[in-house]
């Protein structure tokens, strides 16, 4: 090592005092010396400033100087040993380099130099401190008794025993304080300053005996009669040298109040406690004050409120239910008066705002004033100011339960009591009362300090407190406070003698706040009596009327103004809030306010199109883009406002009417690919949003041509296929242990979510696969049809050899599959257009291993047991008890796999219920016969033909109507409750007929008017079924002989019935031009509810078919024959040109209108999930429960809808999702919802088991719903 010279160890400490000099700040604020030394242990982590210090320069160069060329050395041994086969990363590498650095004698060598001269130096530093210490302490002490008995006999020292003993044990650190003071300042300065450093650098529990004795001395100081306070009137000039110096202590004990609860948790509670009392005492102190109020003297919270505005030490103070707690009691026992002048001091700026004019009143405001002024405040600036604090302080108050019992309070000079109303009807009233800050001032003293804008940000804190919010804004009085100014607008006269249109922003804003909580939402909705018989309009009337008026431009008093679309923007929000909630909709409805919107956004849209191109140098482009970006601004608030109408399967058949449907979706796009995210304000996610789009026909071809699918499946692709690109070559991506690896579950449920059948009929009808001889590496699938041809049906060499993840995707591709084709339309129109079951089977028939000339077995990997799972899944239908579906997973056992597997049809019989097959559903075929399926015994089978007596009897008598209707019902609730089974076979044949028989007998039962129907065989003989129904109808049969239901020749009669059917329903559609394929001929799907009746009907066309024209005629047909409506004459033309079935905009919004009142967790959970109830209910209902129950629960759900009406399809699905309550909440969890629902059958479901709870349902909601029913033919009104 070479020599250390002088000149080195000088140069070493200059380094060293340069180093700690930068660091000072954060060393000396350590509150220990271990503290201190792990700061400067962890500095390189803290410090970006750390490499370029002179030091650790030197020491980067000692170190590479010594050891560079041994650690270079190190690096080409661990390379070569690699390149020899022995796998090791890059950390590896670096973790054996310095391993074997340290364990060197060069290092060690190294680290004894280094630590001696480092010991030279530092010891050489040490010595000079102490001797510059000596000679600092030999001159203190010539000065040391003065100093100490001036500080100590001042008013502004409390000098107890404690505070004595704080000063020895920081002896030095006071004493460096001392000799920093200026001995030409005036001693209050010094001492003040004294203060202000002890504060930073004594020890907690001194700067509390600072604190608290400073605190008195204010107090005294503003009791005495010596000191010169200054009055009200004659204002504070903080340029005279008194005032100054009060300021400074107030601001000294304001900034200690802000830090204190950072720390005195760590304290006993009597630390925190003398804290708060003396606060508390100081800012309640009061003159005997003159009767006049501007000879009032100043008291100190006007001090405290000019230093401290906002009162962010209440706040801070009030935050932890520690400091909280003595607060709160010491206000409620001791100090209440705070809370009483606070009060006092918001109602006088009130009467003042009432009694002065607007430019008045707010000339005297410190922060919108001219600046010449600023080193000066009127009295009435003081009062303002006051007010400001008084105002946070209670709205923080407000917050906290306890802080709440305090109210009522008695005021002086008024009558009565002040209650916790009283005082947020005086809140609101502020905000359109009080006057606004002039245009010339800033935006920054405007927005925080006006009084509307405070008193805004107050309610809008109370607002997000739901216990808070309840108590204290979801009350009738203060709800029509707020909207008295609109009441005032709408009446014509001005809102109040300052209303602006800042104040109506203020007001819409704190409304919306209050729509986005239920509970707020239903004082909105209905009032705080929602049986009150008043027909005074409820808050959302008001809203929406007033909306509604801003958007038809049919209020004037605004005309003109630049902020008149921000004021519009602002109403039509609370009404977003209102709007998306089916509940909510159901209100607003009949303002028609998606038309306004609509004409609104297209007015807009037009003008951003005429916007003159800027032209560069010309004096107009600022002024241009700003009106540019305004416009455009606003016309994205109105796409938003018409987007959120899809929140609810009825504000969605609303907004395709508007025709923005394309622009909506696109700007849905627009926000994903920005990956905007959603104000927490907003009800739903735009996520969910799209899969409510995704539901229907028109919003299927929206998302397609805004590219929302060809992002999403790029998205896919590249998880699927490529990896991310951020991933570090030395850490190669491990391989997916579940079936779908979780980079992929995201786009996996965003597929499953949006691909519907309407949507799906939209985008593959009629459109073949590729089926390309070669694909390329770098070609990406950019829409549905690709995902198909490249995930699902890999009938190539080709297709297989362009995946790079085989396996992986096509597993992808198969579970995919399985989840959409549980829509057995959507399986129906795969099996017409692309033989996915054939191609499942050859696939499965490569997999075979030939082991011998007789003996062939299937190779068992992850493909062929997915395969084999879906192969079962669409080729067999049945409820949970009718079909065994094999498992995905393999055992643990020598036989992983016990499950047959098949390579051609039929299906082994293991996969089909032994129950069913053995006793089930063997039905006697004698027309007399109207026992049950099941065997019973003689008594019991007398007590079952007594109860169907009892109900055929009630058949046969008609006197009157309505009680013949009843009496029927009756009867059948009680057989479903007690004895359910014996609604089947030919006993519910025969109900079914004679009911809808009778009721069509009645013209007041008749919803449909009668269609003569006179088309014979001859006629129907040549038209064709589509090849879904076609498929649909083998189906059937398969299911019904399956059942026992059907004979041989049902194919034939299904076919026969189905033809009819169609030619009747032509009778009564009308003619339409669409460009959706849904709306193009016949209905697109097959009829599930025709051959669950050919099935009830035991395969009889005749009766099937006659039943069915009987039955057309009933409101009940339009809800479960979903072809009875396609393109109907009977609905308004816009719904038959939107594609949308009643059974979507009526049934399924009502299902959710239930569910989120109902079953609040299961709402919760969709919504959670991003998926929309309604959704899975259309499904459901579309195919009349098919492999989701059982053959005799679909009989007793098309049984209940008939008998009881169709408002029970809404009350069967809300009792569906009572029964999965807890298996929706934990595949929530598990983030599989939808997977769940689509995949799962209704295990354990009977209708009969939730009879009375579908009766509570009806007494409560079937006067809306079936009005609401009723209404489908008026639905354009």
């Amino acid at each position: 090592m070479a020599h250390f010279s002088s000149e080195d160890q000088a140069m070493l400490q200059a380094m060293l005092r340069r180093l700690f000099q930068s660091v000072k700040e954060k060393i000396t604020g350590a509150p220990s010396l271990e503290c201190a030394e792990e700061i400067l242990l962890h500095l390189e982590e803290t410090d970006e400033n750390f490499h370029n210090y002179e030091f650790v320069k030197y020491l980067r160069q000692h170190i590479g100087n010594t050891l560079g060329s041994m650690i270079e050395e190190e690096m080409e041994k661990c390379t070569s040993d690699r390149n020899q086969g022995e796998e090791c990363g890059y950390d590896t590498v670096v973790q054996q380099v310095t391993k074997r650095t340290q364990e060197s004698k060069e290092y060690k060598e190294m680290m004894h130099y280094l630590k001696n001269i480092m010991i030279a130096v530092v010891e050489s530093m040490i010595n000079k401190f102490e001797e510059d210490e000596t000679r600092n302490q030999e001159r203190q002490k010539k000065i040391q008794k003065e100093k100490s008995h001036s500080y100590r006999t001042d008013n502004c020292s409390d000098s107890d025993s404690s505070l004595n003993q704080s000063y020895k044990f920081c002896q030095g650190k006071l004493q460096l304080i001392l000799d920093q003071l200026d001995p030409g300042q005036p001693k209050e300065d010094r001492i003040l300053k004294f203060c202000a450093q002890t504060f930073l650098l004594s020890p907690l529990h001194m700067t509390k005996e600072i604190y608290t004795s400073l605190a008195k001395y204010l107090e005294s100081y503003f009791l005495s009669r010596e000191n010169h306070i200054p009055t009200l009137s004659a204002g504070v000039d903080i340029t005279n040298p008194n005032m100054t110096r009060l300021l400074k202590k107030v601001r000294l004990l304001n900034e200690y109040q802000k830090e204190a609860p950072s720390f005195w948790i760590r304290h006993p509670e009597k630390y925190m406690e003398e804290i708060v009392e003396s606060t508390l005492s100081l800012l309640t102190v009061k003159h005997n004050q003159s009767h006049v109020v501007s000879q009032k003297i100043l008291d100190p919270i006007y001090f405290f409120a000019l230093v401290d505005t906002k009162a962010v030490w209440f706040k801070k103070w009030m935050h932890a239910h520690y400091s909280r707690t003595t607060v709160l009691r010491l206000l409620e026992t001791k100090y209440k008066s705070l809370v009483t002048t606070a009060i006092q001091q918001c109602v006088q700026y009130f009467e003042m705002c009432k009694t002065r004019k607007a430019d008045e009143t707010l000339g005297h405001s410190k922060h919108c004033r001219n600046k010449q002024k600023t080193f000066y405040y009127l009295g009435q600036e003081l009062q303002y100011i006051y007010f400001i604090h008084s105002l946070c302080l209670l709205g923080r108050l407000l917050i906290y339960k306890q802080g709440r019992k305090l109210f009522p309070i008695k005021l002086k000079n008024k009558k009565g009591l002040v209650s916790l109303i009283d005082l947020l009807v005086l809140f609101t009233q502020l905000i359109y009362y009080s006057p606004s800050c002039p245009k010339m001032t800033s935006a920054a003293h405007s927005e925080n300090y006006s009084p509307a804008s405070m008193v805004t940000e107050v309610l809008w804190i109370l607002s997000d407190q739901k216990e808070c919010a309840v108590e204290c804004l979801y009350n009738n009085i203060v709800i029509e406070t707020l909207l008295q100014p609109i009441h005032n607008l709408m009446k014509g006269n001005e809102a109040s003698p300052n209303c602006s249109e800042t104040a109506l922003i203020h007001i819409a804003g704190i409304l919306a706040r209050i729509a986005s909580v239920e509970e707020g939402l239903i004082l909105l909705l209905y009032g705080a009596n929602m049986n009150s018989s008043e027909e005074s309009p409820t808050g959302a009337h008001i809203i929406a009327q007033f909306s509604k008026k801003l958007l038809d431009e049919d209020i004037s008093i605004f005309s003109g103004s630049e902020m008149l679309p921000v004021v519009k923007g602002a109403f039509i929000s609370v009404c977003r809030h209102i709007y998306s909630t089916c509940e909510g909709l159901q209100v607003l409805i009949t303002y028609n306010l998606h038309e306004s919107i609509a004409k609104a956004w297209k007015k807009t849209s037009l003008l951003s199109e005429r916007i003159p191109t800027p032209v560069e140098g010309s004096d107009s482009v600022s002024s241009v883009s700003q009106e540019s970006q305004n416009i455009m601004a606003w016309e994205d608030n109105l796409l938003d406002d018409l987007l959120h109408f899809a929140a609810t399967p009825k504000g969605l058949l609303l907004l395709q009417r508007t025709g923005a449907i394309n622009e909506c979706v696109t700007f849905i796009f627009n926000r994903y690919a920005k990956k905007l995210q959603v104000s927490r304000h907003k009800k739903f996610g735009y996520g969910v949003l799209v899969t409510r789009v995704a539901s229907t026909a028109a919003g299927g071809i929206a998302l397609k041509k805004s590219g929302f699918i060809n992002e999403l499946i790029t998205e896919l692709w590249s998880n699927l296929e490529y990896g991310r690109d951020d991933v570090r070559v030395t850490h190669p991506r491990t391989t997916p242990v579940d079936p779908i690896d979780r980079s992929c579950q995201k786009s996996f449920l965003a597929l499953v979510n949006l691909l519907s059948y309407p949507a799906i009929y939209e985008l593959v009808r009629n459109q073949d696969l590729p089926n390309k001889t070669e694909y390329s590496l770098r070609e990406v699938p950019t829409c549905v049809i690709d995902i198909i041809d490249r995930l699902i049906i890999l009938n190539s060499e080709a297709k297989i050899r362009s995946l790079f993840n085989y396996e992986q995707s096509h597993i992808f591709g198969l579970r995919l599959l399985s989840v959409i084709c549980c829509d057995l339309d959507t399986l129906l129109l795969l099996e017409a257009q692309y033989q996915v079951s054939e191609m499942l089977l050859n696939a499965q028939e490569e997999n075979i291993l030939e082991i011998s000339e007789s003996h062939r077995d299937f190779i068992i990997d992850g493909l062929s047991v997915e395969r084999n799972h879906v192969l079962v899944r669409i080729n067999l239908v049945g409820g949970p008890l009718e079909r065994i579906l094999p498992p995905r997973l393999l055992e643990k056992s020598d036989n992983p796999y016990p499950w047959p597997m098949f390579s051609s049809y039929p299906l082994p019989n293991c996969y089909l219920s032994d129950i069913t097959r053995n006793a089930g559903i063997k039905q006697e075929m004698g027309p007399k016969n109207k026992n049950t399926i099941f065997c019973v015994s003689g008594a019991m089978q007398r007590s079952v033909n007594n109860d169907l007596d009892k109900l055929l009897l009630c058949l046969k008598i008609s006197d009157k109507q309505t009680e013949w209707i009843e009496n029927c019902q009756r009867q059948f609730c009680k057989m479903m409750k007690a004895k359910p089974d014996i609604i089947s076979g030919e006993a519910l044949i025969e109900l079914l007929e004679k009911f809808v028989l009778h009721l069509t007998e009645s013209p007041s039962e008749c919803y449909f008017p009668s269609v003569e129907y006179t088309a014979t065989d001859a006629n129907v003989k040549n038209e064709s079924l589509s090849s879904v129904q076609q498929l649909g109808i083998k189906m059937t049969v398969r299911y019904g002989k399956f059942l026992s239901l059907l004979k041989d020749g049902a194919e034939n009669d299904l076919t026969w019935v189905l033809k009819h059917c169609e030619r009747f329903l032509k009778q009564q559609q009308t003619s339409i031009k669409s460009s959706l394929l849904c709306l193009q001929g016949n209905y697109a799907g097959h009829d599930w509810f025709v051959s669950s009746l050919f099935m009830i009907m035991l395969g009889d066309k005749e009766k099937t078919f006659q039943f069915l024209h009987q039955f057309s005629r009933l409101l009940t047909s339009a809800f479960l024959w979903l072809p009875r409506l396609h393109i109907s004459s009977y609905l308004p033309n816009d719904t038959v040109e939107s594609g949308i079935h009643p059974v979507y905009f009526c049934s399924t919004h009502y299902i959710e209108m239930l569910l989120k009142a109902e079953l609040p967790l299961v709402f919760s959970a969709f919504h959670m999930s991003g998926f929309a109830p309604s959704q899975i209910c259309l499904q459901w209902i579309t195919q009349c429960f098919w492999n989701y129950l059982d053959w005799i629960e679909i009989c007793h759900y098309i049984a209940t809808c008939v008998f009881l009406g169709p408002d029970y399809q809404v009350y069967i699905c809300i009792a569906v999702f009572k029964h999965l309550q807890q298996d929706i909440l934990q595949h929530t969890q598990t983030q599989d919802l939808q997977v769940f629902l689509k995949e799962e059958a209704l295990h354990g479901f009977r209708v009969s088991d939730y009879f009375e709870y579908m009766e509570i349902l009806e007494q409560n909601y079937r006067t809306v719903l079936l009005r609401d029913m009723r209404n489908i033919r008026l639905q354009s009104t």
